[in-house]
């Protein structure tokens, strides 16, 4: 098992990950590649102003946006979804103001959001892992 892939912080180590995904207002198909581009450097710029990293975003069907987040516990996934969607809709208009023009009431991206965690292990592993620590010889 190797170590590289756990962040130690002054009170825990931890591998935090969460897989993101969440879509433009009435699925607009407003998500081109220049604002693809911006939007990726946006992300990973609220990432590191906020204390999680984005390590990897892609667009889906000029749509929606997936991303693949790690980011320390004591960070919510409603803190972190707030601040991608929030400050990332903020800045495109500000920087795109044609898009204004396909989604009205300041909103660029839908209310909701899809996330899942991602782990190194299995669920199974885990499972089987917690369940067998009675027999373990001390």
């Amino acid at each position: 098992m190797s170590n590289d892939r756990y962040i130690h912080a002054r009170t825990c180590v931890y591998s935090v990950h969460y897989h993101i995904v969440w879509c433009v207002k009435y699925r607009r198909k407003v998500l081109t590649p220049e604002i693809e581009k911006s939007l990726q450097m946006i992300l990973k710029d609220v990432g590191k102003e906020n204390g999680f990293s984005v390590d990897l975003c892609e667009m889906g069907e000029a749509d929606h946006v997936h991303c693949f987040v790690s980011a320390p516990p004591k960070l919510s996934i409603t803190f972190i979804v707030k601040h991608l969607k929030g400050t990332s809709g903020i800045r495109l208009f500000r920087e795109y103001p044609q898009l204004r023009n396909y989604l009205w009431k300041g909103q660029l991206w839908n209310g909701s959001y899809f996330v899942e965690t991602i782990g190194s292990t299995s669920e199974e592993n885990v499972r089987r892992y917690i369940e067998h620590q009675n027999n373990v010889q001390r």
